[in-house]
C-alpha cells in the first residue's frame, strides 16, 4: 500500500462519493476505483459499501482510515520539518464527559505547554461520541465513567474497538443544584425529595442507550426529566426551574462561578471516572501531563 493509497481512502471517506473524491484528486473515477479495490484486497477488509447513492465507510473501514489519517499525518509532519523546513504545531486532543474539572486540567495544561508549538482541542460530547474519537484517533484521550451497571456493556466496546480504559478516581454521587433550590441546605438528599423537581440529562443522540448515560441511575423512573445538549443551558435550567443533575461531585468555582453546590445522594453507588486511550500506543508528553493534571483531583473526589 502506497502513501498515494491513503490519501484517496481518506478522500472518499470526507467526500463519501467516488465521482467527487476523484474531482477532488484530479484523477478519473475508475482509477480510484481500482486503487481503492487495490487496497481493499491486500488488508483484507472492505472499507466501503458502494451504492447509487454513494459509498459507506464500513465498521471495519472506520479503523483502518483512523489509522490511515495517523499515518499520512506524521508524514505531513515529516515533511514540513525536515523538507519544506516550515514550523507545524503539534496537535492534542481530548474529548471528554461533561466535567468542569476536565476541562480546568485542560487549561492547565494550556498554560503549561503553551500555544506557540501546539494547537489543541477539547470537545465536551456524548459518551459514544467519545469512545469513536479515540478509537479513530480524532483524540488521544477520552474521558468518561463506569460503574457496576455500564461497565460490563462498555468494556466489551472498549475492547473491540482496540481501547484501554485506566481508573483516576471512585466518587460517590452528589446532586448538582442551583445555591437558590429549596434542598440546596440539606446535608443529604434522597431521590423520593427530588420528584417534584426536572432531573437534567445530557442528551445522547442516536446512542440514547441507558449504557451511554452520563449520569448514573440512568435506569431510574423519574418524574420529571429534561434532556440538554450543552452545559450551560443545564445550568440555566437549574435556576429557572429549580433542576438539578446528578454528579461526582468534584467542583470547580472558578470556572462555573460560586451559584451552584453538591449535595450527597442518599445512596451507595459510585462511579470510577477515567481516560480511555488506544490499546498499545504510547501516550504523548502531553497527554501524560494532561493525566497527571486530572489525579490532582484524587483528593477532591468525597
Amino acid at each position: 500500500m502506497t502513501l498515494s493509497q491513503l490519501k484517496y481512502v481518506i478522500t472518499v471517506a470526507e467526500e463519501k462519493s467516488m465521482n467527487e473524491a476523484a474531482k477532488k484528486l484530479f484523477i478519473s473515477q475508475p482509477s480510484l476505483s481500482a486503487a481503492i479495490k487495490e487496497i481493499e484486497d491486500e488488508v483484507g477488509i472492505t472499507v466501503f459499501h458502494r451504492s447509487n447513492k454513494g459509498v459507506v465507510v464500513t465498521q471495519e473501514g472506520e479503523e483502518f482510515i483512523g489509522y490511515a489519517r495517523q499515518v499520512v499525518e506524521q508524514y505531513a509532519l515529516m515533511e514540513t520539518k525536515y523538507i519544506t523546513k516550515q514550523g507545524v504545531k503539534k496537535k492534542f486532543g481530548v474529548s471528554t464527559q461533561h466535567y468542569t474539572f476536565a476541562v480546568n486540567a485542560f487549561i492547565e495544561l494550556v498554560k503549561q505547554f503553551g500555544m506557540d508549538e501546539f494547537e489543541f482541542a477539547i470537545r465536551e460530547t456524548k459518551t459514544h461520541e467519545i469512545i469513536e474519537d479515540v478509537k479513530n484517533f480524532k483524540s488521544e484521550i477520552g474521558i468518561l465513567y463506569l460503574n457496576d451497571f455500564n461497565q460490563k456493556v462498555l468494556t466489551k466496546l472498549f475492547a473491540e474497538y482496540g481501547l484501554e480504559f485506566q481508573p483516576i478516581l471512585d466518587c460517590h454521587i452528589y446532586v448538582y443544584i442551583w445555591k437558590g433550590h429549596p434542598l440546596a441546605g440539606k446535608e443529604e438528599i434522597a431521590l423520593e425529595e427530588l420528584e417534584d423537581y426536572p432531573c437534567l440529562a445530557f442528551e445522547q443522540g442516536n446512542n440514547n442507550s441507558f449504557y451511554f448515560a452520563e449520569e448514573v441511575l440512568s435506569t431510574y423512573r423519574y418524574k420529571q426529566l429534561i434532556r440538554a445538549t450543552d452545559r450551560a443551558t443545564l445550568l440555566n435550567l437549574m435556576v429557572g426551574l429549580h433542576g438539578y443533575t446528578l454528579c461526582s461531585g468534584i467542583i470547580c468555582e472558578e470556572l462555573n462561578g460560586t451559584d451552584y453546590c453538591a449535595v450527597r445522594l442518599k445512596s451507595d453507588e459510585v462511579m470510577t471516572i477515567g481516560y480511555l486511550a488506544r490499546k498499545g500506543v504510547t501516550i504523548s508528553a502531553l497527554g501524560q501531563k494532561y493525566i497527571a493534571e486530572l489525579e490532582k483531583y484524587k483528593d477532591k473526589a468525597l
